[in-house]
């Protein structure tokens, strides 16, 4: 006796199919990605839609998947409203990952229909993280948008970053719907198989989770170093764009914050990112001030702020050590449009302590792997970030700078106005954390480890998507080599 594999039956699939298959995948990615993803929701998101991608044709296919992901986009419509993106910038954010998902389920499905199983488990992850990869090689935005963003709160999962970097947590997230959805395909035609492919799926997922639970198990490494975080949301506070008055009196008021934390013993302060304007030659008052301070209470004290060297405009991040000459480090990754008109910087900041190694970034570029990594080849036991959100983001951006610490190795110390202060470990544990906006003046005082870990992808790089990339590309070889119609399926050989 013979069996066709599942094959895909009708093209009368009745409409509240598709229907159910939109609304459950768009509700799934609604709450499951976005500012406040629910970690959960995502790793069944794609499953409606694969399910119905193995019985109907590649037409309802597409048109389903693409609406499916494009409807869970739209959490993100009324943010990118509010921080000033243009309405045709937003239709493309929210529409080309519908066009890849629905690229992506296609490839699953052509796979599927010709018996290619386990290429077709492979290859729907690989087609995602692929984009993700490439994406993050031209955008201006990094990894922005990269799905291993909703794991942020799944730290076994997490800890899969300091291996693969973002790119194998994308990848699980992907490979978990796609097992199910090849087994439940096969359950009929080939019930071993189907319990092999979903085997394997679990498989896999189980060893990262049990690496994940090891590496958190494993005690940090280190000296402690007291740090302290201050931020100010006062209206009069928040947006200093000029020399003068108002610029030297939020910093004399941030100085006296920062006094009182290193008298509770902070060896190193960090303040927000544009706390105000300073302009060549008059920044004698401002290194005064602060280098005094650093001088007085033994702290270093990073201050970020917008500095004019005619006709040229740094982001900027200025740091005090006490009786030392001052250091700086220029924002490398600016937000468009917002900071076209500023000069990116090209070098890394450095402060060599007894403690370990020491490095300086500003907010965004917390969002690139590659700056990361080269403060992790480095040795950088501790990443000190002024930063400066968008109050709807607080979470979602303010946490992106965890996973850098998990992939190359080093605790953070993030403060942000409009946003969080926080301080993470490199097991993308949160240690403290309070948000901007809870005082006129927020402060933070927390201990965190700063021993350098020296991870897998620290010596490897992005060698996961290069994986990725390989896969993909000897899954649309084979689907170019297959026969179009699906193979017929011998109980024996199903068994077998």
């Amino acid at each position: 006796m013979t069996f066709a594999n599942n094959d895909i039956p009708n093209n009368d699939t009745r409409f509240g199919t598709a229907l159910v298959a939109v609304a459950s995948t768009a509700v799934l990615v609604w709450f499951g990605t976005g500012l406040y993803p629910k970690w959960p929701l995502l790793w069944f998101a794609p499953l409606p839609v694969l399910l119905f991608a193995s019985r109907n044709s590649a037409w309802r296919t597409a048109l389903v998947a693409a609406s499916s992901w494009l409807a869970g986009s739209l959490n993100l419509w009324h943010y990118l409203s509010v921080v000033g993106v243009p309405p045709t910038a937003r239709i493309a954010i929210c529409t080309i990952p519908a066009l890849v998902f629905a690229v992506a389920v296609l490839l699953f499905r052509a796979l599927l229909r010709r018996g290619a199983w386990w290429s077709a488990l492979l290859a729907f992850p690989a087609m995602w993280v692929s984009v993700e990869y490439l994406f993050d090689l031209v955008s201006p935005h990094g990894t922005g948008g990269n799905l291993s963003y909703s794991q942020l709160n799944f730290l076994p999962v997490l800890q899969l970053a300091s291996v693969t970097g973002p790119w194998g947590i994308s990848f699980l997230l992907l490979l978990f719907p796609a097992a199910l959805a090849v087994g439940l395909h096969l359950r009929n035609s080939a019930p071993q198989q189907a319990m092999r492919i979903v085997g394997v799926g679990l498989g896999v997922i189980a060893v990262a989770l049990v690496f994940g639970a090891v590496r958190l198990a494993m005690p940090a490494s280190g000296q402690k170093v007291r740090v302290g975080l201050i931020a100010s949301d006062e209206p009069a506070n928040v947006n200093v764009a000029d020399e003068g008055s108002e610029t030297a009196r939020l910093f004399r008021q941030y100085a006296a914050e920062a006094e009182s934390l290193a008298a509770r013993g902070a060896q190193v302060i960090v303040l927000p990112e544009k706390l105000g304007v300073t302009v060549d030659p008059d920044t004698k008052e401002t290194d005064a001030l602060f280098q005094s301070l650093a001088d007085k209470t033994n702290s270093k004290i990073v201050v970020g702020l917008v500095h004019v060297s005619p006709p040229v405009k740094y982001n900027r991040a200025l740091i005090y050590a006490p009786e030392a000459p001052r250091q700086t480090y220029d924002k490398h990754h600016m937000l468009p449009p917002f900071e076209s008109k500023l000069k990116p910087g090209t070098e890394l900041t450095f402060l060599h302590e007894l403690s370990g190694t020491w490095g300086v970034a500003i907010c965004k570029d917390m969002d690139f792997t590659a700056l990361s990594r080269q403060y992790g080849n480095a040795g950088a036991g501790l990443m000190l970030v002024p930063a400066w959100d968008f109050v709807l983001d607080r979470w979602s951006h303010g946490h992106m700078a965890v996973m850098r610490g998990v992939e190359d190795g080093f605790s953070i110390a993030r403060a942000a106005k409009q946003g969080y202060l926080t301080v993470s470990d490199d097991r993308g544990r949160i240690l403290a954390e309070t948000r901007s906006d809870s005082a006129p003046f927020v402060t933070l005082i927390a201990d965190v480890p700063v021993g350098h870990d020296t991870t897998l992808y620290l010596l490897l790089g992005d060698w996961f998507a290069w994986v990725a990339l390989a896969i993909l590309l000897f899954t649309l070889v084979q689907l170019c080599r297959l026969p179009s119609r699906p193979p017929i399926v011998s109980r024996t050989t199903a068994n077998s």
